[in-house]
């Protein structure tokens, strides 16, 4: 859906006078996704981008493409806060996949060109806050075991890799974007990932609960953060 709405926002940017004017509409409100996107088509020729989905949330853009490989980049193109914030979610990520019981992408920074992108492997399935009321509450026990397990193992952890990013009066790791980022095997209605932690660093325990639910209403309406609170207590 993103990637048609933007490639007929871009074309109607030919019929707007100026050659100023169609660059600035292009690099504020269609973040350069073209140039970004044909970027990428240059550089990995042999990938299949006819089955190309855009995606778009938080401070990135991106691209699933053939159902195996993300690359996401920043909306606005700042080489060096790009490559700082990808750092970053690298780092965090290194040290948290050999702790998480969920699987995590591993990042790969490109650079290509003016851009950086990030590229990891695709993780198969559907996004947990997609999925119905009724259907929460019926994988309520599940679900709330496996992201209390999750959420117990990454905030106690002290990987000393990451020990010089701890900042700030917070008493553990959070990945801060729970409730839009957990990927569920549709096969097995098991959580089977987290994707997505850009906004991932040092924090308090009530910072990550209240992330596990806060954008989804389905999620707040099934009540499964309380069963996810007293998973989390019953691990001690």
């Amino acid at each position: 859906m993103w990637k048609t709405f933007f490639i007929l926002c871009d074309w109607m940017c030919n019929f707007v006078p100026g050659v100023a004017r169609r660059a600035r509409i292009r690099r504020e409100k269609l973040y350069d996704f073209r140039r970004k996107y044909d970027c990428l088509r240059r550089a990995f020729p042999e990938i299949n981008w006819k089955r190309a989905k855009m995606i778009k949330g938080g401070w990135n853009i991106g691209f699933i493409v053939d159902k195996k490989y993300v690359f996401k980049i920043r909306k606005f193109n700042d080489r060096f806060a790009a490559v700082d914030k990808v750092l970053h979610e690298k780092r965090i990520t290194d040290a948290m996949v050999k702790i998480s019981p969920l699987k995590i992408p591993q990042i790969q920074i490109l650079t290509i060109g003016e851009f950086t992108f990030y590229r990891y492997n695709f993780i198969p399935g559907r996004n947990l806050n997609t999925f119905s009321r009724a259907q929460i509450i019926a994988h309520r026990n599940v679900w709330a075991r496996q992201i209390a397990e999750f959420i117990h193992t990454v905030h106690n952890a002290r990987p000393h890799e990451v020990d010089d990013l701890i900042t700030g009066d917070g008493d553990g790791w959070n990945h801060n974007d729970i409730c839009n980022n957990l990927i569920v095997d549709v096969h097995t209605m098991r959580i089977v990932g987290l994707i997505d932690w850009e906004y991932a660093g040092w924090g308090k325990l009530d910072t990550e609960f209240k992330n596990c639910v806060m954008f989804s209403k389905n999620m707040r309406a099934a009540n499964i953060i309380d069963d996810i609170k007293r998973e989390y207590l019953s691990m001690g």
